[in-house]
């Protein structure tokens, strides 16, 4: 059976984070499909498209390549449960779906748009996030929910979106990230001097 790993982000950029998770799923999963999206519970200042293309970017600068991690912007929905569903359409039934999620995402999930019925349907990874220990109550709450939970024996790089935007911390972004951010003048800290 295919193991597909199912990343979808609404980092505001994507980091260098993001990119060492990307690699360390590619190395334990068949496939990693990725894709930019709305977070319905969070605003959002750079348009869906930008940050796609951000991903696109991400991706094509791993290296070595990983020829396993591609781009579904397609699949992207507010609602997960839609996601997962056009993944099955697309992929069949033959596949085993994880959906990562971050630790600070824990306590969302059970507010999800029919978070038992998307929870039938996928088994959970959560990667620890810097500053978001795993909530183990939480964790608890998604089994009750009928989740199948692991936690990713992973730490990721204490580096985010919000530092970027915020201060212009040059080691949260990869290289071509940041020369797409100055070409394309999206956030307010192109303005002021990066902070490293």
């Amino acid at each position: 059976m295919v193991n597909i790993a199912l990343f979808g982000t609404s980092a505001d950029p994507p980091t260098a984070a993001h990119q060492a998770i990307l690699k360390w799923l590619s190395e334990r999963h068949d496939l990693v499909a990725v894709w930019a999206s709305d977070n319905p519970m969070k605003s959002h200042q750079t348009p869906l498209e930008q940050r796609s293309q951000m991903l696109r970017l991400l991706i094509e600068e791993i290296s070595p390549p990983r020829h396993n991690i591609r781009l579904y912007q397609g699949f992207s929905s507010p609602r997960t449960l839609e996601t997962v569903e056009q993944a099955r359409r697309h992929w069949g039934s033959r596949i085993e779906l994880t959906l990562v999620i971050g630790s600070d995402l824990v306590n969302q999930i059970p507010r999800w748009y029919q978070v038992e019925k998307l929870l039938s349907k996928v088994s959970l990874l959560v990667v620890p996030r810097p500053g978001y220990e795993v909530d183990v109550a939480g964790i608890q709450q998604l089994r009750q929910l009928g989740a199948t939970v692991e936690i990713a024996d992973f730490q990721a790089p204490a580096v985010s979106s919000t530092a970027y935007r915020e201060q212009g911390d040059t080691q949260a972004v990869t290289s071509p990230i940041k020369e797409y951010i100055d070409q394309q003048q999206l956030y307010a800290c192109q303005k002021a001097a990066p902070n490293n």
